[in-house]
């Protein structure tokens, strides 16, 4: 990965420690416009990073579910 990209991530998986902390799952926009006001390339890697820790986050829990259910007959 880029330096970018690297700094990117680090800050997306801080922020979502935040958000985890402060119960607003909207605190990454607010971080986003923060970055694009100073490097839009820097905002873009960002967000990016977010979505796939989200989407990863949102898989992890769907699999989770349907592992407890298959335990349980289901």
């Amino acid at each position: 990965m880029s330096i970018t990209e690297d700094l990117a991530d680090r800050l997306a998986k801080d922020t979502i420690d935040a958000m985890d902390r402060l119960g607003d799952d909207r605190l990454f926009e607010e971080v986003a416009r923060t970055i694009g006001a100073t490097s839009p390339t820097t905002e873009e890697a960002f967000r990016t990073a977010m979505r796939v820790r989200i989407a990863e986050r949102r898989a992890r829990s769907f699999l989770e579910e349907k592992l407890a259910g298959a335990g349980k007959g289901g």
